[in-house]
């Protein structure tokens, strides 16, 4: 019989497991299993979504199985669409090694590095002839191929697909095959991927990889999956006090999401939780709270989320400045609209020179949506007459900056 334990990994946080009474037979046999991971190093930042995965694979550390992380250092240098509806951007060795350099180190605050085993396709891809090539493409169909959903999507829109891309899912699959995995982990849009990499196993006279599916998070915007282009993210070298912030944002919907997806809170007091949300018996910002402290614990440390939520309550409740704000010394003659002038300051490269904005245009769209406060009043104007030397500038909820005057208008 299994253990809790072994029950618990099985079964929360898991959307579907491919074949399940297989991966209970392997886990019954005592077996200790290589379960493999990739990652596609041209966006190298790890949110709460990817987390999902990443702590299952911890919990698999944790009784004994061995984690292979795959570094798709190759298919990132010839272009790797990944699940995407358009094609991705080759990169430079070099690009790819800072980006794998980045996630890694992102990627260890969850799972444990001594008992991770990190694999480049490189080192088998790079001796591939074209003869491989051919090999590996002759066991596949284009009706397989294009079963996958995104890819049918496109070809019926008339939108182009390149050859490349169609490798892909066998590439990927080849990863399976290079390092004998028993198990593969991906959100439940890979599942067609993981799928293939089964079936080459097979075809290869290998023991089929079971394919293990986690849930898809929603992002802090209540509506999509959590994603770094559509700023709805929440990422895990975030500094704690942004990471509680962006917390306390997420919709009342999707704490119990949250809660059984990213925490180890039981599922006991998960029950208590839904039922006092359903009978309106505890404040939902309790929770949040609650859920905040939980994910920065696992990122930093107790006293971090101590720290970030003492931070919230004094800044975001209290409505009290942040004791530490960046501060900048600036000519504010600089910054006038017309030279020689004083006509008030331009908002808009204030903004920029404080890093309070990345460009002009997205200052003015912070300016027009009145996420822009200067000593407190709300700000509506591409130009202030009020700002004066140790003036507080917020932006949103949580990004402030002070500025210094160096020279004397009149």
């Amino acid at each position: 019989m299994f253990s809790q334990d072994i029950g618990y990994v099985l079964k929360r946080g898991v959307a579907e497991i491919i074949v399940e009474e297989e991966m209970v037979e392997l886990l019954r046999l005592g077996k200790k299993l290589r379960l493999k991971e990739g990652f596609d190093p041209s966006f190298p930042d790890i949110h709460l979504g990817h987390m999902v995965s990443l702590r299952k694979l911890r919990q698999f550390q944790e009784l004994g199985h061995q984690i292979v992380l795959i570094v798709g250092d190759w298919t990132a240098q010839i272009g790797d669409p990944s699940g995407m509806s358009a094609t991705r951007p080759t990169l430079s060795p070099e690009q790819v090694k800072a980006n794998a350099e980045t996630y890694m180190k992102q990627f260890f605050k969850i799972v444990d590095r001594k008992k991770t085993e990190v694999r480049w396709q490189s080192e088998w891809f790079g001796k591939f002839s074209l003869t491989d090539v051919i090999q590996l493409t002759s066991k596949f169909t284009i009706a397989q191929l294009m079963a996958r959903e995104d890819f049918s999507t496109r070809y019926n829109a008339g939108r182009p697909i390149t050859m490349t891309e169609l490798l892909y899912p066998l590439l990927q699959a080849y990863d399976s095959v290079a390092i004998q995995a028993d198990a593969e982990f991906g959100g439940t849009d890979q599942k067609f991927n993981l799928l293939v990499g089964r079936e080459l196993q097979s075809m290869v006279g290998q023991r089929p990889q079971q394919v293990f599916l986690v849930p898809i998070l929603t992002g802090t915007d209540g509506s999509q999956k959590m994603s770094k282009s559509l700023n709805n993210y929440i990422g895990v070298a975030e500094p704690p006090d942004e990471v509680y912030g962006k917390v306390m944002s997420i919709p009342d919907s999707l704490i119990l999401d949250y809660f059984e997806l990213v925490t180890d809170v039981p599922d006991e007091e998960l029950a208590e939780f839904r039922q006092e949300l359903k009978n309106e018996t505890i404040n939902p910002m309790t929770l949040k709270k609650r859920l905040a402290r939980e994910i920065i614990t696992q990122l930093y440390e107790q006293q971090a989320a101590a720290e970030a939520e003492e931070h919230f309550v004094k800044v975001f409740q209290k409505r009290e400045a942040p004791e530490e704000i960046p501060e900048y010394r600036l000519s504010f003659s600089e910054l006038v609209p017309q030279k020689g002038k004083y006509n008030g300051i331009d908002v808009s490269r204030l903004l920029t020179v404080t890093d309070l904005a990345k460009s002009r245009s997205e200052a003015n769209r912070l300016i027009m949506q009145g996420a822009v406060e200067i000593d407190g009043e709300r700000l509506y104007d591409y130009i202030a007459q009020f700002v004066q030397s140790g003036s507080i500038i917020k932006v949103g909820k949580r990004r402030f900056a002070k500025v210094i005057n160096t020279d004397t208008l009149t």
